[in-house]
């Protein structure tokens, strides 16, 4: 591999890490879903941190935001094709996980 190879490696990583947006797309892969129904679903993430990484996510296009014009309003996020194209990597990172996730680390110590 070339440096620059890393580089796309690199962006594509930075586009979805944080600690909740892989949540968020797994959550939004299912179906769409209001701001306070993913705030309610995912375990300890802040309004302010759910609100922030929704923007970022939006902001990289994976993710679209809906506005209802209705009283009171109702927003919506949604997948885009770019997280759908997402998928095949998702379900591999899961196979990985299971396969190779819970095996001990060679240099952990006894008792950590």
């Amino acid at each position: 591999m070339k440096p620059e190879d890393y580089a796309e490696l690199r962006r594509a990583l930075t586009l979805i890490s944080g600690k909740w947006k892989l949540e968020i797309l797994w959550l939004l892969y299912h179906r769409a879903h209001r701001f306070g129904e993913l705030l309610r679903t995912i375990g300890g993430v802040t309004q302010h941190m759910l609100t922030r990484q929704l923007r970022e996510l939006e902001a990289d296009g994976l993710v679209t935001r809906t506005v209802f014009a209705e009283v009171p309003p109702r927003v919506e996020y949604a997948m885009t094709d770019a997280t759908i194209a997402l998928e095949p990597a998702i379900w591999a990172l899961m196979n990985w996980s299971r396969e190779y996730g819970s095996r001990p680390r060679p240099d952990a110590v006894a008792g950590d």
